[in-house]
């Protein structure tokens, strides 16, 4: 989707640090995986990624690729045996004592439609970041397995791809991820794209959208919703705007849509842990110009729009597209399958209602409330360890994965100054106002350090140009795989 007004740096967003313990589970039988199923209704996949598990049943190659900061090797990391699960194991040896990005998520078709990491575009011309390889632990099939964490300025893309759907020719797609990361920023996207990194017009896009952006207002609810980005909107259903697209909140969601090319599209959405798939809306293309018949041109994008708009955050699990206009009775087998996974969350840390130090890793120095401050806007920055209540910081949770951290000594909130989406937006001290500039994710990148990520705009805490010298202040930026963004949090 091109969204010109999304400002060219939100970055990261927001979730906890997991705990999990990897249990005994089997790869499932070959011929009974998403991409065998789709492959039996006739509608073959011609793209299929995912960094959890292989999505056929013969299925024995590398899922994602990972580099290493501290000297810039790579590793790739494939499945247990064939047709399983990811083997997070090899990652966690491979990242011991440092940290990684995940730099490729490999096409598990015989097409070749990797993903890597997306060049600038129209919306912002500056190269996204990888996503941190540890953010986003799960459960699936018994097995610790990580899924994509798509902060602000993520993203991944595929230009020049090999029998994805182009012109007016039928698709089908899903993706599973989370129904708990999610803002309102543009876009969070799986699916077909330009070619050329911008907007090109109506119709040439047929990618899923997940997140809580109304485009085409009314929209019914709160609850983040799939929708179908055709360029140039966020369709809800029909010309737009869709009530009856009431969305879900759940905490693993399926994705799913599909688009014949010339006269009709459908939404779908279900709970990716139980249960079958609630269609949204089954009709018409848009009747506004560009979209009958469509104008597709094969690209593949994850966690941007078409013109790298990367506003937005979302999780990302697995997702396939597919050759053809898959059958109901097709989707809602692919749907017993994911559910089949039993992908799991477990959080731990950091305890409610605790207090801890944050420091800083380049730095070495602590988030610290600048003149031990007490009123509203009192700025932050990082200063030796004084033992005293101006750097301590009370952790209380306000709902999945969303976190208020409140300065002990001044009993004020660690807010986002004036709730700024640009690049350098300063952190203050401000009254509990119980909004998202004041919600913070806590997201592990290994080795007991954490991103803290603002709700509202998806960027991290960062220290401020690397700066090491006792007053250096903390702003948010854009996740950029460096220690100046990631915090120790120990009592």
């Amino acid at each position: 989707m091109g969204f010109r007004s999304s400002l060219a740096g939100a970055a990261a967003a927001v979730l906890t640090a997991a705990a999990l313990i990897a249990l005994p589970g089997t790869a499932q039988a070959a011929g009974t995986l998403s991409c065998d199923i789709y492959a039996n209704g006739g509608t073959p996949c011609v793209a299929a990624h995912s960094t959890t598990r292989a999505l056929f049943g013969s299925y024995n190659g590398s899922l994602y690729q990972v580099r290493r900061w501290s000297d810039g090797a790579t590793s790739n990391i494939g499945v247990l045996s064939a047709g399983g699960y990811a083997n997070a194991a090899a990652q966690d040896s491979f990242c011991s004592g440092t940290y990684c990005t995940i730099v490729r998520i490999y096409d598990q078709t015989s097409r070749h439609n990797d993903l890597t990491i997306a060049p600038g575009g129209g919306a912002n011309p500056t190269a996204d970041q990888g996503a941190n390889a540890a953010a986003l632990p799960v459960s699936a099939g018994g097995h610790k397995v990580y899924g994509v964490y798509i902060s602000a300025g993520n993203g991944y893309r595929n230009n020049a791809t090999n029998g994805v759907a182009t012109g007016s020719q039928p698709e089908g797609m899903y993706m599973v991820t989370e129904g708990t990361h999610v803002n309102n920023r543009c876009c969070f996207d799986y699916g077909n794209a330009e070619t050329n990194n911008n907007d090109t017009g109506n119709g040439d896009m047929d990618a899923i959208y997940f997140g809580t952006l109304c485009w085409f207002s009314p929209c019914s609810g709160s609850n983040p919703k799939v929708m179908a980005d055709l360029e140039n909107g966020l369709f809800a259903g029909g010309n737009g705007s869709n009530t009856a697209n009431t969305g879900r909140a759940s905490a693993f969601v399926t994705a799913m849509t599909k688009n014949n090319g010339t006269s009709t599209y459908a939404i779908k959405d279900g709970d990716a842990q139980s249960g079958g798939l609630a269609t949204r809306y089954n009709g018409g293309l848009p009747t506004q110009s560009g979209y009958k018949p469509m104008t597709k041109q094969g690209a593949i994008i994850l966690g941007i729009g078409g013109d790298n708009s990367n506003g937005s955050v979302g999780s990302f699990f697995e997702g396939v597209m597919t050759s053809g206009y898959p059958s109901d009775a097709t989707e809602n087998s692919v749907q017993s399958n994911i559910v089949s996974v039993g992908y799991s969350k477990s959080v731990t840390f950091p305890v409610n209602g605790a207090t801890y130090r944050l420091t800083n890793l380049a730095s070495g120095k602590v988030l610290d409330a600048i003149n031990c401050g007490t009123a509203n806007g009192t700025r932050l920055d990082v200063w030796q360890s004084l033992g005293n209540t101006c750097q301590q910081w009370r952790f209380n949770s306000v709902g999945a994965n969303k976190w208020t951290v409140t300065n002990v000594n001044a009993g004020k909130v660690l807010d986002a100054v004036n709730c700024g989406l640009a690049l350098g937006t300063e952190t203050d001290l401000w009254q509990s106002l119980g909004n998202t500039c004041q919600q913070w994710a806590v997201i592990p990148a290994g080795n007991g350090r954490y991103e803290l990520v603002v709700e509202n705009s998806g960027m991290v805490l960062d220290d401020q140009n690397c700066g090491t010298a006792n007053g250096t202040r903390v702003q948010l930026w854009m996740w950029l795989n460096n220690t100046c963004q990631l915090w120790s949090i120990a009592a």
